[in-house]
């Protein structure tokens, strides 16, 4: 299929072909044509990566009436980062169209936004907590809206912005197209469709685009004073290590950054403590490879789109499936091949099989993996079975098993292996 099959005017045929897309992805096909054709709300769940801007960006433009001087698609990110670069993505479809987009969120002065919303724009992109302040501010008119959307829908819930979600869709008017993409689909995005969607249709790309087939998935077993050393193995072996170190908090990525520029590498942090103004030039320089080892955080890094990534390293194991998908999904893009590297300390197994399973992807052991002394092991061990099941995976630890799709014990071939001598299976393949 081709974009000129989907329905779309010439003049914006001009601007896809300028911007050297050749055929539409698996969530452009099923969402462009619903969007020019149809009146149904949209359910999308799709990766960042996978064109879902392009996806929605596209009939946006078509739809756009450049005469009404008034504003008529509002699209809400979790970040500030993410809304910039959605932003720059409509402005470079739009063409020869005039129509005006503009992004607003915080951490800068809002005067400057104040006065160019006063000279009108078409689309705004901003967070929830920036446009709501608009709103209030009686700079920001909802009442011509015509598209609402909200990219990243799990993940704003999961910042807590569901509050601030709901007062700005009650500004805009009853009759309007409503869209949500998703990395996942949590039962609070079905809560929300139920709530705000009318009749609406669930659009899920392959699992494969979710999570790239072109992702190769290792994990390594580390006790903490190795991990730095670990890391450097990594970037060292790598040779042309062009990717992002995720880490569970924002005074780790400050400190490991810091190691790894005392050691040579070209590496930056970025986290939430940091102003806008130094996250946007940290960000302009790894996405310009001045930078090769961005240190981030998960909601730093979220949305996040920047082609060439080879590798992600999972400095610590994330809590959920829905991250770990959002981490690797930064790798492997557009039919390029990527590893993703994650870092698990003894005892973690039973949480890195539960979010293999959950998320559907095989997560292989690697060479890299050293031995654990048993003092090491037996003492991780006794503090990771400490309070779990509390934080949404099992508690059977899968000791001496392998796994299937189903959760069901095999006896080795080729779903798994089992007796090695600490006990544990070392493939999760699901």
């Amino acid at each position: 299929m081709s974009f000129e099959s989907l329905g779309l005017s010439e003049a914006t045929l001009v601007a896809v072909r300028q911007k050297g897309f050749s055929s539409p992805t698996d969530i452009q096909r099923e969402v462009i044509p619903r969007l020019l054709s149809g009146d149904v709300d949209i359910i999308g769940q799709s990766q960042t990566g996978t064109g879902k801007t392009a996806a929605f960006a596209l009939p946006i433009i078509e739809a756009i009436d450049p005469k009404v001087k008034a504003v008529q698609a509002i699209i809400l990110t979790p970040t500030r980062e993410l809304a910039l670069q959605v932003a720059d993505e409509i402005k470079s479809l739009r063409g020869r169209k005039r129509v005006y987009v503009y992004a607003v969120y915080g951490g800068q002065p809002i005067g400057p936004q104040i006065r160019a919303l006063e000279r009108g724009t078409h689309v705004v992109v901003g967070t929830p907590g920036r446009v709501l302040d608009h709103i209030r501010r009686g700079t920001l008119d909802l009442s011509s809206v015509k598209f609402f959307i909200l990219d990243e829908a799990d993940r704003m819930l999961d910042m807590g912005f569901i509050d601030d979600i709901e007062a700005i869709f009650r500004e805009t008017p009853r009759k309007k197209r409503v869209l949500m993409f998703s990395a996942t689909m949590p039962p609070e995005i079905k809560r929300l469709a139920r709530r705000y969607m009318g009749d609406y249709e669930v659009v899920s790309v392959s699992s494969d685009e979710l999570v790239p087939e072109m992702v190769d998935q290792e994990y390594i077993e580390v006790v903490p004073a190795r991990k730095l050393t670990m890391l450097r193995k990594i970037l060292d072996g790598a040779g042309d290590f062009y990717g992002i170190v995720f880490c569970a908090t924002k005074r780790e990525t400050r400190e490991l950054s810091e190691k790894l520029r005392r050691a040579g590498y070209s590496a930056e942090a970025l986290n939430g403590d940091m102003s806008q103004a130094a996250r946007e030039r940290t960000f302009w320089r790894f996405k310009t490879k001045k930078t090769r080892v961005l240190v981030a955080t998960d909601v730093a890094a979220r949305g996040l789109d920047v082609q060439d990534i080879n590798y992600v390293v999972n400095y610590s194991l994330p809590m959920t499936a829905e991250d770990y998908v959002h981490r690797i999904g930064r790798t492997g893009r557009m039919g390029k091949k990527g590893k993703a590297m994650t870092f698990i300390m003894p005892g973690e197994f039973r949480r890195l099989r539960y979010i293999a399973q959950t998320a559907g992807v095989e997560i292989r052991k690697s060479e890299l993996s050293e031995e654990i002394p048993r003092e090491y092991r037996e003492r991780y061990e006794r503090e990771n079975q400490r309070g779990r099941g509390s934080r949404g995976y099992p508690r059977n630890p899968g000791r001496s098993r392998s796994y299937g799709r189903d959760g069901r014990s095999k006896k080795g071939g080729r779903n798994g292996r089992r007796n090695y001598s600490d006990g544990y299976s070392h493939d999760y393949r699901y």
